[in-house]
């Protein structure tokens, strides 16, 4: 329990950092383009809103033993987006901030065994309760950044990406349409396979920051902080998934 109240708490301050600046945003800027292609802050901020109720749901489900999926679509889950997008920054404000509330009670109730049942998401396979925590952290704080409005990866916790860098690096392991590289971030010695396997070490060597690393590999940094060992450009990566 010392893990889950641990990471409720990484969740609470990640959240009030968010609000603190969705609350300096006004109607006209909620509707000002994200750093997302095709959605305003105002669908980042309801994303984020219900994404607390579907991984709530995945709580329920723990805590219950009775299945509850986390949205009941891929296409209700865009319609919610796509409906609350638009609304006052005042009440996007509040539903980010009820929508956290609600969270963190759901999982306040969870008892030590319910964090072990298995659970799963709209896509991808079946994962124990605990990591719907890890899953929180992460959409809160990435998409902070994709709010543009001022967070940027070098804001990002220390903790916070010494724990995301290995799973979302990890993630571009073996992927054919990732540019064969290693990346290592300064201060650590591990060293991260980014696409295909090969025979032979890859050639090109990234090294830097390790905010800037990740911010790098998630898509949501230029990579400006980053050396490349050969001398030559920075590769351009796929989407994170």
């Amino acid at each position: 329990m010392d893990e889950v109240n641990n990471s409720l708490a990484r969740i609470a301050a990640a959240t009030d950092r968010l609000l603190a600046t969705a609350s300096t945003l006004t109607d006209a800027q909620m509707r000002e383009p994200s750093s997302l292609p095709g959605w305003t802050r105002g669908h980042v901020l309801t994303h984020i809103a219900r994404n607390a109720d579907g991984l709530g749901n995945l709580l329920g489900w723990a805590r219950t033993g009775t299945e509850i999926p986390m949205y009941a679509s891929a296409d209700v889950r865009e319609a919610d987006i796509e409906a609350g997008a638009g609304r006052s920054a005042a009440d996007l404000v509040a539903d980010i901030r009820v929508s956290a509330t609600v969270f963190a009670a759901e999982a306040s109730s969870l008892s030590g065994g319910a964090w072990t049942v298995s659970v799963r998401a709209l896509n991808g396979p079946p994962f124990p309760a605990l990591g719907v925590l890890d899953r929180r952290l992460s959409e809160v704080e990435i998409h902070h950044v994709d709010l543009a409005a001022g967070c940027s990866p070098g804001d990002w916790p220390a903790d916070f990406v010494a724990n995301t860098l290995p799973r979302v690096a990890d993630s571009f392991t073996g992927r054919l349409d990732a540019p064969p590289c290693q990346v290592q971030a300064a201060g650590s010695p591990a060293l991260y396979l980014i696409g295909p396997e090969q025979d032979e070490p890859p050639r090109v060597i990234i090294h830097g920051p390790p905010a800037e690393v990740l911010g790098w590999l998630t898509g949501r940094g230029n990579g400006n902080g980053l050396t490349v060992g050969s001398g030559d450009a920075l590769p351009e990566l796929p989407p994170w998934r």
